[in-house]
């Protein structure tokens, strides 16, 4: 399963008017780390795509976005949640510890339930 891509011109739409969070993974082609993450990345959609969003923007391409977020390194993941970032994780890390560090909006609505 393929991420959906935002860029520049599309991430008020996709990202910030969502009404559900959005992890944007912040990567470019040539970044070994980013790479390294997005089978995690791609695992935590599948498995948890009903609470939380996650998009792929890539800075190369889409360099407006990344200098508004301070984006320095990457990959930078930053999680919106009502047109706000509400967490930035930065590096590439486990999978575990991504789901760890991104429990508060995936039990969210479990907790509501």
């Amino acid at each position: 399963m393929a991420l959906k891509t935002v860029t520049d011109a599309t991430f008020e739409e996709e990202v910030l008017k969502s009404d559900k969070p959005v992890l944007v993974d912040f990567w470019a082609e040539w970044c070994g780390p980013c790479r390294q993450i997005a089978p995690s990345l791609e695992a935590i959609a599948a498995e948890h795509g009903e609470k939380l969003e996650v998009v792929k923007l890539n800075i190369d391409e889409n360099p407006a976005t990344a200098a508004k977020y301070g984006v320095m390194s990457i990959p930078t993941l930053n999680v919106y949640q009502n047109g706000e970032v509400a967490q930035t994780i930065v590096g590439a890390k486990p999978k575990a510890m991504l789901v760890r560090e991104l429990d508060a909006f995936l039990s969210d609505e479990v907790a509501k339930s």
